[in-house]
């Protein structure tokens, strides 16, 4: 079996070789308006990278704000963020838009991906579907995270799984994309989730 070093041994590792930070791709996706771009702002050490655009009264025709009426803009192409784990390891993280319209973005966006984190708003299900057939379809480790809207979710995470129909091996959790260390920990259960998933593959 092939070990993955400890964050200690990595560290010491880059400081005897003076080697960069290993760069790592993760993807933040999700539907209109479950917590994106927040989530990016909220864990990332660089002022974030954002395509935000002011949402017209043709958009809020078309995009469903009962839920989220104070929100006034919307991301149109990509999120982006940065952040470093330890001296061996940073983690580059590019959030998705959420409609439906701009999915031919979605490719582009996900190529060369470690890993996805999958946000879902418990009150709105429906939009999440697409997400979750996405990274199952493109076999990409991926973990559902349920944005906890004002510290509570509408459904336990049983019935969470169950409507959206997930495999019993992708994990679900619940976090908060407006605190850092609740993003530090979903990233983290992604990576650990790929990194799993690597370690396996070499074995076979």
């Amino acid at each position: 079996m092939v070990s993955v070093p400890s964050p200690t041994d990595r560290a010491h590792s880059a400081t005897a070789t003076g080697r960069p930070p290993l760069p790592v791709k993760l993807v933040i996706a999700g539907g209109f308006g479950v917590g994106k771009t927040t989530a990016v702002g909220a864990i990332s050490e660089i002022r974030p990278l954002t395509t935000e655009a002011a949402i017209t009264e043709v958009a809020a025709g078309v995009d469903d704000l009962t839920h989220t009426p104070a929100k006034t803009t919307t991301t149109v192409a990509m999120d982006f963020g940065c952040l470093t784990i330890d001296p061996t390891l940073k983690l580059y993280l590019f959030g998705t838009p959420g409609q439906e319209r701009f999915g031919f973005m979605w490719d582009d966006l996900v190529a060369g991906a470690l890993g996805g984190l999958v946000i879902v708003d418990t009150r709105r299900l429906d939009d999440c579907y697409a997400a979750v057939d996405y990274f199952e379809y493109k076999d990409i480790p991926f973990v559902v995270a349920i944005n906890a809207f004002d510290g509570k979710v509408e459904h336990d995470l049983d019935e969470v799984r169950w409507a959206l129909d997930m495999a019993d091996h992708v994990p679900l959790i619940v976090f908060d994309a407006r605190r850092t260390g609740s993003v530090r920990d979903a990233l983290l259960a992604v990576l650990e989730l790929a990194l799993s998933r690597a370690e396996a593959a070499t074995t076979t």
